[in-house]
């Protein structure tokens, strides 16, 4: 039978060649002497001899007479090897001395069982010093006893001592058979030495041995482990054909080495395969071939083989969860990779944090941040959340300026002892920026040495960027100087922040002087430092300034791009020249600059915007000839131009082809069809698209809202246009003047006088500031004694209509 595991040893090993050196150099004696002198604890009542090397012998030769299975020798032996631990030395020669010579087929068979015990007791040291001294003295252990030497050595000293005892065993002539291969072939791979354990296989018929079962098996595991699809396959035949059934676990192996390689038809062969021989597929094999579906982007396929491998009764481990999830992400099923996360918790499994983040990635790829959230919170306290988690959640979340929702889960981080990272601060710098609390922003940017993070050119440029959207660039340009005082260094990306600021603040008179400014502080223009100072000017309608700057970025040798042009041609058809803009695309065309999809949208939206269609649509037959793809930006245009034509069967036109092309629209589109439906009385109409709006994920704005409100108040729905408000305020979007106007005055019109006063108190304690409009309002309120007032004498509804 197969010698069974050896326990690890507990003593520090030495190697074969050290011990073999030792015996040939050592006495007996000498080695006794190196040994504490325990009393040895016998077995029986008639060998109660001292523990003593000199009474070894005789005690030995008496037990094997009486004896002659050698079993009482072979105990008495063992218990001065393990109890007293004397000199392995010493307890060969006290073997060889009372069996009277190497020779002795007692001596053979007990120096055997003595070796055996010792390897199989993980005492490395003692064992291979136990052999040395028998093949110094002429004693060839038996096969059993040296697999196990093999064994012990390749665990407690080294895979590569365990070879080079092997090699030796081999130069002596010593006889071997199939459990020594298996046995180092197995360390081998354990240690990640396929392709020694490759070389010992095809070593064995040299050596007259044939392979096992078990020899194939780790054969083949080692080639799968080397991706030697080929070779596996080929030894896989051998096995079957020298008799030996092939384990599910070596299918599984080159069933899985097939995949990775991509021969996904020969895997699902081998598959049928091992069916026909009478096996079953189990999970390991089923997400083999999932993996591999996957890997070929047929996601659909891996799916149906998880809902068949679970009808089966099949139970679905944390790995094939993380197959189907990764493969699911790749190809952008979101939502199924949701699902699967989801399905994994209900059964007491946990995706990985990588896989975890996958799903969370895309669901907000996909628009779908409600979902995302709600997975984040379910998940939020097992541990699977790491910092890039919440980094990924802050940061769409302040991109798509959900305050509310990255203050909850940047509470949720600290609660759950999620150190922060300096990308963390920076995204709720930005949502507070863009959300217009600077205050806010300020006191999180004072305490970022507190929480270990030094400010770097990102923070001071994220703030410059919300004091510039606020108006307030005399704070931007403070902050600059704070920036320099702190040993931070400004780069371009800063500098071109405060010069457009310039242009946004709407004081471009000074953008010259400051780039002089910059210049003398080190600063290089470049490329898009001007395109940012000629765009600011041409938003500003400073067409001779934007061409002033152009000149001296010709003068400074900074060639103009694309986006240059792009900005004057969009400068013209701001201002209804349309003809100088079809003149700056002819000189754009002899300078050999091939044009962007940007640059084409600012001649359809300029057309647009005149309420030409139709040169409008003769560019869209010019961008597709050059090999160009309408964008949403593109879609918008048309979609915008024609609801200001009032043609909104067009519009919707528009819209249907966009999305049959794959473009997703954006909450711009959808905000131009809604006022556009609303306008036309279609109130019904205009609800449908924002509830589709909503389920696709797009965070509707104030604009969506005001256009929605208006349409109700129109029609007489004041109570769905309240309803709109407090859905506002579920969504964190800050109503304007406009829309409580909006309100104020619809419910004057239906007579509800106290509710038109309440809602002048709640804008009043929104801190929202009525305008001459809402005083208009209100003080006609005691005016309007008709049931039915028109909308000719309501300021508002016949303003916006």
């Amino acid at each position: 039978m197969r010698p069974p595991r050896l326990r690890a040893a507990v003593s520090r090993p030495l190697s074969w060649r050290a011990h073999c050196t030792a015996a040939s150099s050592s006495t007996p004696a000498a080695a006794a002497a190196d040994q504490p002198r325990e009393q040895l604890s016998t077995h029986f009542t008639k060998s109660r001899a001292p523990a003593t090397v000199e009474y070894l012998p005789s005690t030995l030769r008496a037990l094997l007479a009486s004896s002659p299975s050698h079993r009482r020798a072979y105990l008495f032996l063992k218990s001065a090897a393990f109890d007293t631990r004397l000199a392995p030395d010493a307890l060969v020669d006290a073997v060889l001395s009372a069996a009277d010579g190497p020779e002795s087929p007692h001596a053979t068979a007990l120096l055997s069982r003595l070796l055996t015990s010792l390897s199989r007791a993980g005492r490395a040291d003692a064992a291979a010093a136990a052999y040395a001294g028998m093949v110094a003295r002429g004693v060839v252990p038996d096969v059993m006893s040296r697999t196990d030497l093999l064994i012990v050595t390749a665990r407690c000293a080294s895979v590569a001592d365990a070879l080079a005892l092997f090699a030796e065993m081999r130069g002596k002539g010593h006889r071997l058979d199939a459990w020594m291969f298996d046995a180092l072939m197995r360390a081998c791979v354990k240690e990640g030495m396929h392709q020694e354990a490759v070389r010992l296989f095809d070593e064995m018929p040299g050596a007259e041995i044939e392979p096992d079962q078990r020899v194939y098996a780790v054969a083949i595991a080692a080639l799968c482990k080397l991706r030697d699809a080929d070779r596996s396959l080929l030894v896989l035949r051998q096995m079957d054909d020298a008799g030996f059934a092939p384990w599910d676990f070596t299918y599984n192996s080159v069933v899985d080495v097939l995949v990775k390689e991509g021969r996904m038809e020969e895997a699902l062969h081998l598959k049928d395969e091992m069916l026909a021989a009478g096996k079953k597929m189990g999970i390991v094999l089923a997400t083999t071939l999932m993996h591999g579906y996957c890997l070929r982007r047929e996601v659909r396929k891996a799916l149906d083989i998880f809902e068949e491998a679970v009808r089966d009764g099949m139970v679905p481990t944390n790995v094939t969860y993380g197959v189907l999830i990764i493969g699911c992400n790749e190809v952008g099923m979101s939502e199924k990779a949701f699902e699967l996360c989801r399905l994994m918790r209900q059964h007491g499994l946990l995706p990985r944090t990588n896989e975890f983040n996958m799903v969370i990635k895309g669901l907000l790829n996909d628009k779908r941040w409600k979902d995302a959230v709600s997975l984040f919170e379910e998940m939020a306290d097992t541990g699977i959340p790491d910092v890039f988690t919440y980094n990924i959640l802050i940061h769409w979340l302040s991109q798509h300026h959900r305050l509310r929702e990255v203050l909850t889960v940047w509470e949720k981080m600290n609660e759950t002892g999620v150190k922060p990272s300096i990308v963390t601060c920076h995204s709720l710098l930005l949502c507070y920026c863009v959300k217009g609390c600077m205050d806010e922003a300020v006191k999180l940017y004072t305490e970022m040495p507190e929480k270990g993070f030094t400010p770097n050119a990102v923070t001071y440029t994220t703030l410059m960027k919300g004091y510039i959207n606020k108006k307030a660039f005399d704070k931007a340009y403070a902050l600059l100087e704070e920036m320099k005082q702190n040993g931070v260094s400004c780069n371009e990306y800063t500098y071109n922040i405060l010069i457009n600021g310039l242009c946004v603040a709407g004081r471009v008179c000074e953008v010259d002087e400051m780039l002089k400014r910059f210049v003398n502080e080190g600063f290089v223009p470049t490329a898009m430092t001007y395109n940012s100072i000629i765009n600011g000017f041409v938003k500003a309608g400073m067409m001779d300034s934007a061409f002033a700057m152009y000149q001296q970025m010709r003068e400074k040798g900074i060639p103009p791009n694309i986006v240059t042009y792009t900005s004057f041609i969009d400068g013209y058809c701001r201002i209804s020249c349309c003809d100088l803009a079809l003149k700056m695309l002819n000189d754009v065309r002899r300078k050999g600059l091939r044009l962007d999809v940007a640059a084409y949208n600012s001649l359809i939206n300029g057309f647009c915007q005149q309420g030409n269609m139709s040169h409008a649509l003769q560019f869209l037959v010019l961008l597709l000839k050059d090999g160009l793809l309408p964008n949403v930006a593109v879609y918008n245009s048309y979609i915008t131009g024609y609801k200001n034509l009032k043609m909104m069967d067009e519009a919707f036109t528009f819209y249907k082809k966009m999305i049959k092309e794959g473009i997703v629209a954006d909450t711009t589109i959808y905000t131009t069809l809604i006022d556009g439906f609303s306008k036309q009385g279609n109130v019904t109409f205009s609800l449908e698209l924002f509830s589709e709006m909503m389920a696709k994920g797009n965070i509707p704005d104030h604009i969506t809202f005001t256009a929605l409100i208006h349409g109700l108040c129109r029609s007489g729905d004041i109570d769905g246009a309240k309803k709109l408000l407090y859905e506002m305020n579920r969504l964190d979007i800050r109503p304007n003047v406009l829309i409580y106007n909006m309100l104020i005055n619809g419910c004057i019109r239906d007579g509800k006088l106290q509710e038109a006063f309440q809602l002048h108190d709640e804008m009043l304690d929104r801190g929202i500031m009525p305008d001459d409009t809402t005083y208009d309002i209100i003080v006609s309120m005691h005016s309007l004694e008709s049931d039915s007032p028109t909308d000719a004498k309501n300021p508002i509804l016949s303003s916006t209509g």
